[in-house]
């Protein structure tokens, strides 16, 4: 496949991941005045292009441990990972079900794996699932016990100081964590190894257009449709995904801040009752989760084994 093709596939991968994330990263803090929207974008921007200049363990997991996309058609089973994964959820988020991007990525890269005839690691997925489904519900327990931190120094000033670290430590999480599937796309299309800065720049310049696009409508999503939201409760959901993420960023394993913060604002809301959770509503994005990686992944299979066929008929 042309290395052309595959640079676009990447760069849209890049803005969609922008679009899907970003927002839901600024959502929950939309009701406090301390990170202006273009500050957190900004904010995000740099630190996706840099953190990844200091570790990048788990774009590396993306790329080999969950099938070796670094052999022969490896760039070509990429290009349909990320195809299928992006299918997945923008036909998901058009019925309405917003999904995780992370989720589908890696359904879609163990599909195509399979389907292109790559080695899968089912030990290395099923490990990442692991992390997966324990990363919303510690991120919960942790949005759970700091909105009782929080109630406790109920003063503004207070509040503005706990919303700029949870900001801080919850952008950190996802540029080490899950902001570096964008890298991996790019580091086997375009054949790289490590982290260039001009590659981490360019991820990041396209997340940042996706976010600006995408901001709206993720920011509703998650700030409105999940719980009845005030400001404390967004503060502890930000500080509690981003160390449960940031726990997994160690672990070198891809998990969905995305997720993570959902998790987190259902523990903040259940900590004052459960009425103000819209249970409807988090029900309909979990059934969502539940159905990305499956669909995704039967996706990426399907359509490697129809690509490598066409492609055993033309050599033929």
């Amino acid at each position: 496949m042309d290395v052309v093709v595959l640079a676009l596939i990447a760069g849209l991968f890049a803005v969609v991941s922008g679009m899907n994330d970003g927002g839901a990263l600024l959502a929950t803090g939309l009701k406090l005045p301390t990170v202006r929207p273009a500050t957190g974008i900004l904010t995000l921007v740099v630190l996706v292009a840099v953190i990844p200049l200091f570790t990048h363990q788990v774009a590396l997991t993306f790329v080999t441990r969950l099938a070796s996309f670094e052999d022969p058609g490896g760039r070509i089973a990429m290009a349909i990972a990320v195809v299928a994964s992006l299918a997945v959820v923008m036909l998901l988020s058009a019925l309405g079900r917003p999904t995780s991007l992370t989720l589908a990525v890696v359904g879609g890269l163990t599909g195509a794996g399979l389907g292109w005839g790559l080695p899968v690691s089912w030990g290395s997925v099923a490990l990442v699932l692991a992390f997966g489904v324990a990363a919303p519900i510690v991120g919960g327990m942790l949005g759970w016990a700091m909105i009782r931190v929080l109630v406790a120094s109920a003063r503004a000033s207070a509040l503005r100081h706990w919303h700029s670290a949870g900001f801080l430590l919850q952008t950190l999480a996802y540029a080490a964590n899950d902001g570096q599937k964008m890298l991996a796309v790019f580091m086997v299309a375009l054949g790289f190894s490590g982290a260039p800065v001009e590659y981490t720049v360019l991820v990041a310049v396209l997340f940042g257009l996706g976010t600006m696009y995408g901001l709206p409508k993720a920011g509703r999503t998650l700030s409105r449709e999940i719980i009845v939201s005030r400001p404390p409760h967004g503060v502890a959901a930000e500080i509690g995904a981003g160390a449960a993420v940031m726990a997994c960023a160690a672990a070198g394993m891809p998990v969905s801040m995305t997720q993570a913060v959902a998790g987190g604002l259902i523990g903040a809301g259940v900590s004052h009752g459960g009425g103000r959770v819209r249970w409807y509503a988090a029900t309909k994005i979990a059934a969502a989760w539940l159905l990305t990686l499956p669909a995704s992944g039967l996706l990426g299979w399907c359509l490697a084994l129809l690509v490598k066929g066409f492609a055993s008929l033309e050599v033929a």
